[in-house]
C-alpha cells in the first residue's frame, strides 16, 4: 500500500476537542487513499454530527463495517445511510441475533435494534455477510469470525442470546478490521470480544505472519481476571507495537469536553524496499 492511512475517531466515550460530543459507543473513519469507510457507527447519529464538526464529510464513505451486533456499535447505521445510502454494510451473520446482558438477575437487551436491521436489509447499497476474511478495498479487509484458541480470554461479560440467561452468547460475530501496509498491518477493534490475543494470532495467520504495528480500539478488559491482564500485557509487549490506543472506559451518558485535540492517527506508507 502506497497511500497514507488516516484513522479518525468519530465516536468514543470521551472527547478531546471543543464542539465534539461523546457517548457510550465507538466509530472510526478510515481513509486509505481515495477510499473511505466506517468501522462501527456508535449508538446514535452522533457520528454524523461529529464528522461535520471535524469537517470530515461522510458522503464518500463506500462501506460500513460492523465489528459485532451490540447497539453501541450499530445504532448509528440508519443516520449514516441517510447520508450515504449507496454504502455497503459488512457484518457477520450472527450480528442480527438477539443479544442480552445479565447482571443481578436482571436482563438488558443490548443487540441491534429492529429498525437498524431493517435499514441494513432494505436501504444499504449492499449487504455482505462476513463469516470469514472478506476484502473491503485495496489492502483493507475484515477478519470474519475469530477462533478462540487460548484458555485465558473470554467474551468479557455476562452475554446471552436469551433474556433468561440460559444460552450464553459466544459472540461469534466479533470481528476486526485490518489495514495491510505491506510490511506490517494495523488492527482496529470494536470490543475484542474474541480476545485481543486471539485476534492478534488470527490476523498473523491471515497475513502470513506479518507484524502488527498498531492496535486501536476497544479491548473490553474491565472485568478481566488478573491472569488475563498479565497474559495480555505480555503478548502485547511481545508484539512490539508502534501504536497501542485502547478506547476509554464507558462514560455512561453523553458529555461535552473542551479539550484541544481530536484523536486522529496518520500512518505513512511503508518505505520502498531497497
Amino acid at each position: 500500500m502506497s497511500e497514507t492511512i488516516r484513522i479518525t475517531v468519530l465516536v468514543e466515550n470521551s472527547v478531546h476537542r471543543q464542539g465534539l460530543v461523546a457517548e457510550h459507543g465507538l466509530s472510526f473513519h478510515v481513509q486509505s487513499g481515495e477510499h473511505s469507510l466506517l468501522f462501527d457507527t456508535g449508538q446514535t447519529g452522533l457520528a454524523v454530527i461529529n464528522s461535520e464538526t471535524l469537517r470530515l464529510p461522510l458522503d464518500r464513505v463506500e462501506a460500513i463495517v460492523l465489528s459485532h451486533g451490540h447497539y453501541d456499535h450499530t445504532g448509528g447505521v440508519s443516520a449514516i445511510l441517510d447520508v450515504v445510502p449507496a454504502a455497503r454494510v459488512y457484518l457477520h451473520p450472527a450480528a442480527f441475533e438477539n443479544k442480552f446482558n445479565r447482571s443481578s438477575d436482571r436482563s438488558r437487551e443490548i443487540g441491534m435494534s429492529d429498525c437498524v436491521a431493517m435499514a441494513i436489509r432494505r436501504r444499504a447499497g449492499g449487504l455482505v455477510e462476513t463469516a470469514g476474511r472478506t476484502g473491503i478495498t485495496d489492502g483493507v479487509f475484515v477478519t470474519g469470525e475469530i477462533p478462540r484458541a487460548n484458555t485465558f480470554e473470554d467474551t468479557g461479560g455476562a452475554f446471552f442470546l436469551d433474556a433468561e440467561g440460559t444460552r450464553p452468547d459466544p459472540l461469534t460475530d466479533d470481528q476486526a478490521l485490518v489495514v495491510d501496509l505491506g510490511r506490517s498491518v494495523i488492527l482496529l477493534l470494536g470490543c475484542a470480544h474474541a480476545g485481543v490475543v486471539n485476534t492478534l494470532d488470527h490476523v498473523r495467520h491471515l497475513t502470513a505472519g506479518k507484524p502488527v504495528s498498531a492496535v486501536i480500539g476497544g479491548l473490553h478488559l474491565g472485568s478481566a481476571s488478573e491472569e488475563r491482564i498479565q497474559q495480555t500485557i505480555a503478548r502485547l509487549r511481545d508484539a512490539q507495537l508502534e501504536i497501542l490506543a485502547p478506547a476509554t472506559a464507558p462514560a455512561g451518558r453523553q458529555r461535552q469536553n473542551c479539550g484541544r485535540h481530536s484523536r486522529t492517527f496518520s500512518i505513512p506508507p511503508a518505505p520502498a524496499r531497497s
